[in-house]
């Protein structure tokens, strides 16, 4: 089992995900700008499952003490939220789920690295393995760790070790995963939440995703 630290995991995506991998058996580190903050999160998360998976910390702290770490921070706070734990993550695997959403929310908007994800990797340094996974995920569902997520997971890296590491986290979370190739290809997943959200607001529903046919 892994030690991951979820970056803005006090959020609806990102303590979804933890609570998710806390019950699989994962040691989970919420992180936060204010330690306190991420121990309330936390505590969620323990007293819902009845264990002591979960503990919060301050983001670098987070970052520092896990072998895996998953951003899940408003695209408004990626770029900050790196340089602070760019550092603590060197020599490990880092996986970006942030959309660079815009307004309106349901119009790609890419930033001009071509994806967030992109971006993490030019910030972080070759030190750093960056995957793309989880943007096509509705958190509405996320914090019932029985109900099976009726969309599959995009992963996209240039290290093919790391992107089965993040299908393996994917499958601990309940979810289906495929490798969607290099990193370059995460434009795709990350527009694909605009046009999902598009969905949602015409059609009235919450959680409309994506699957994988033929395979």
């Amino acid at each position: 089992m892994s030690t991951i630290a979820v970056l803005g995991g006090t959020g609806h995506e990102g303590s979804g995900l933890a609570l998710r991998w806390a019950h699989a058996g994962h040691k989970v580190i919420i992180g936060s700008r204010t330690a306190e903050k991420a121990q309330v999160a936390a505590d969620e998360i323990n007293t819902q499952l009845g264990s002591n998976h979960a503990s919060g910390a301050d983001n670098i702290s987070a970052a520092t003490a896990a072998d895996i770490v998953v951003l899940t921070v408003p695209y408004s706070a990626h770029t900050s939220t790196i340089s602070n734990v760019k550092e603590a993550c060197q020599g490990k695997i880092f996986v970006d789920v942030t959309v660079p959403l815009g307004k309106p929310v349901s119009k790609v908007q890419l930033p001009a690295a071509g994806s967030a994800s992109q971006e993490a990797q030019n910030l972080l340094g070759a030190g750093v393995k960056v995957v793309t996974a989880f943007q096509n995920i509705g958190a509405e569902h996320l914090k019932d760790p029985t109900h099976a997520m009726d969309c599959d997971v995009l992963v996209c890296g240039d290290d093919k070790e790391s992107k089965a590491a993040v299908i393996q986290l994917a499958k601990d979370a309940g979810m289906v995963a495929y490798d969607a190739g290099p990193l370059a290809n995460a434009v795709v997943p990350e527009g694909l939440t605009s046009i999902l959200i598009g969905l949602n607001i015409r059609y009235k529903v919450k959680g409309s995703g994506i699957k994988i046919t033929g395979i």
